[in-house]
């Protein structure tokens, strides 16, 4: 069983494309009921659950007879999600009612999530309607979003709502039964059934394809999902919804573990998608940034983007990325303050200047 109810007060269920449409672009009702008596069950265990739901621009494709499963545009992506909205949210309404359970449904988009004070009051929604019982059923606002119909939308939204919702668990259901160290579809693939850590290694293992060619995500998408979760302090499972009762069955799968929880706001951080820009830090600025401190002018080397103060920027070190943050000037402003010590930044910026680049208290390391 994923997640019991015992050990888990809430879990976010994320269920693709390929799993809720079959080949012929209609609904697989019998497999999403048997989900829908799943999520009744742990309900009454006192388990509350909210479901990531992909599907849409599927079901509009076949309904507006639109070719490429209705990704040959983003104007054909949008028409079918508007269109596919409406009957995803019926069928998802009409199994849970079946089972005693109340839908409710939630369209985000990415900035839904990436700025503040919107992602604190979509957290104040999905807590109260948990809270009531009710099942909420979310989808990205393909209609109207453009860069939010990309590979791994409703992967990494799945890890976002999971933080926003406080919930300890994720489960990625997929046409696949978790993380292979090649593509499984290669001769000696091995399954990887836990991950203590996401590092270079494991991301080496992914791939980018979709198997059923109706979703927008791979592995990749999966992995950036973990990440997410696992800071927010959730455990993550990808999981084959390709077996009988996918929620509940002892099968193969993979785990990924979650860390300590870290705080509300730097969870926040750590999953955001769009960062507005770049530091780059030597060697010696990244160890200090380990320990804790804030990321001081004179370690950083160089900066992209023209980002604002207060922007999401990453921190990027000899290795590859490691921290987010909020920056705490513009970019014109830092430029100027490169590999410069404290003491000389009044004098090149002409007024006060504040103690960093980013502040310790908006920074989150990866």
């Amino acid at each position: 069983m994923l997640f019991s109810p015992s050990s888990c007060r809430r879990l976010i269920v994320k269920v693709g494309s390929a799993l809720l449409v079959g080949g012929d672009g209609t609904v697989r009702r019998a497999w999403l009921e048997v989900l829908a008596a799943e999520i009744a069950q742990r309900a009454r265990q006192g388990q509350q659950v909210a479901v990531v739901s992909s599907g849409a621009i599927a079901l509009g494709a076949r309904r507006l007879g639109l070719p490429k499963g209705g990704r040959a545009s983003l104007e054909d992506a949008q028409a079918a999600a508007a269109t596919g909205q409406i009957a995803l949210s019926h069928v998802w309404a009409e199994v849970l009612g079946a089972q005693g359970l109340t839908a409710a449904q939630m369209l985000v988009t990415l900035g839904d999530l990436e700025e503040r004070r919107r992602y604190l009051n979509a957290a104040a929604t999905l807590d109260r309607l948990l809270s009531l019982g009710v099942v909420p059923v979310l989808n990205e606002n393909d209609s109207v979003a453009t860069e939010e119909i990309r590979c791994g939308d409703n992967d990494r939204l799945a890890a976002r709502v999971a933080q926003a919702a406080g919930a300890q668990g994720v489960v990625l259901l997929s046409d696949v039964d978790g993380l292979y160290d090649r593509n499984p579809s290669l001769s000696g693939a091995n399954h990887i059934p836990r991950v203590e850590r996401i590092d270079g290694a494991i991301e080496a293992m992914a791939d980018r394809g979709s198997a059923s060619g109706m979703g927008s995500g791979g592995m990749v998408s999966k992995i950036a999902a973990a990440r997410i979760a696992n800071a927010a302090g959730a455990h993550l499972a990808i999981a084959s919804g390709r077996i009988e009762r996918p929620l509940s069955a002892h099968a193969r799968h993979t785990l990924f573990v979650a860390e300590k929880a870290a705080t509300a706001r730097k969870a926040w951080l750590a999953g955001g998608l769009t960062a507005r820009g770049s530091i780059h830090v030597d060697a010696g600025a990244a160890a200090a940034l380990a320990g804790g401190a804030s990321l001081l002018a004179a370690g950083a080397v160089r900066l992209d983007g023209a980002f604002a103060r207060g922007d999401l920027v990453t921190i990027e070190g000899p290795q590859g990325t490691i921290a987010r943050g909020l920056a705490e000037y513009d970019a014109a402003d830092a430029r100027n303050l490169l590999g410069r010590r404290s003491d000389e930044h009044a004098a090149i910026l002409g007024y006060a200047p504040r103690s960093a680049l980013v502040h310790r208290n908006h920074l989150a390391l990866l």
